[in-house]
């Protein structure tokens, strides 16, 4: 789940107003696009209504969410689908942390903080920050905090096996389609209505999304284990 910011006139001012967009992945392993709403600046509490429309039109649970790290977003998602796991995009978290480091110390900094979200295991990750924080925190102490304050959603995909922990440790899947979406509507500045900028991304949900006809890559072993982490959950 993300959103892309779009300029919009109302009462005579041009503003800032969000598209908010879900991407799920069924049990074909197949990508589709659950909905677009358009509000204010992004925030939980509207998130809190895409996520009971979604609720509402039928989805009857969700086994994880992949998001950014707005404030209040997990407990959001908690509200509406208590059973959903949620994973910070640990690619957010890297941009985040990399902010406000200067540009001498950029590479070593990344390089260190690689050594992370590259573990394999949760325990060696720990030991990794611990490393990290030696190194940095003199210096770049918000990055470090950042990093604590947001450990159990970062580290959210050491609990499951690498084919699954490839499609949930970051919102890709949803930043390519973004991607796209800003491709087509680039030379529009700004939009002159809510309705307007609607169906301006709709069609190019429409013209992104037609390749999507195919499984994700090793659908096949990530269902089984998937069926196998949530056989009560899932049905098929």
């Amino acid at each position: 789940m993300d959103g892309i910011v779009f300029k919009v006139r109302e009462n005579s001012k041009v503003i800032n107003k969000t598209i908010y967009i879900a991407v799920g992945l069924r049990v074909d392993g197949k990508k589709e696009v659950l909905g677009l709403w358009l509000g204010k600046n992004e925030s939980s509490s509207f998130w809190m209504t895409v996520l009971t429309d979604i609720k509402a039109r039928g989805t009857q649970d969700i086994l994880i969410t992949a998001t950014d790290n707005l404030n209040g977003f997990t407990d959001t998602i908690k509200t509406v689908f208590p059973n959903s796991t949620t994973q910070i995009c640990v690619v957010h978290q890297i941009r985040n942390s990399c902010r406000y480091v200067v540009w001498k110390d950029k590479k070593a900094f990344t390089k260190d903080m690689k050594q992370i979200y590259t573990a394999p295991t949760k325990e060696a990750a720990k030991a990794a920050l611990k490393d990290f924080k030696k190194t940095w925190n003199s210096k770049y102490s918000y990055a470090i905090k950042s990093w604590e304050n947001n450990w159990d959603e970062l580290t959210v995909f050491f609990d499951f096996p690498l084919e699954i922990r490839t499609i949930i440790y970051t919102t890709n899947l949803i930043e390519n389609l973004n991607g796209k979406i800003r491709k087509y509507t680039k030379n529009k500045l700004s939009y002159p209505t809510d309705d307007a900028v609607i169906k301006s991304v709709f069609l190019a949900l429409r013209e992104s999304t037609k390749k999507w006809t195919m499984p994700i890559r090793n659908w096949g072993i990530i269902l089984n284990q998937f069926l196998a982490i949530f056989e009560n959950r899932i049905k098929l």
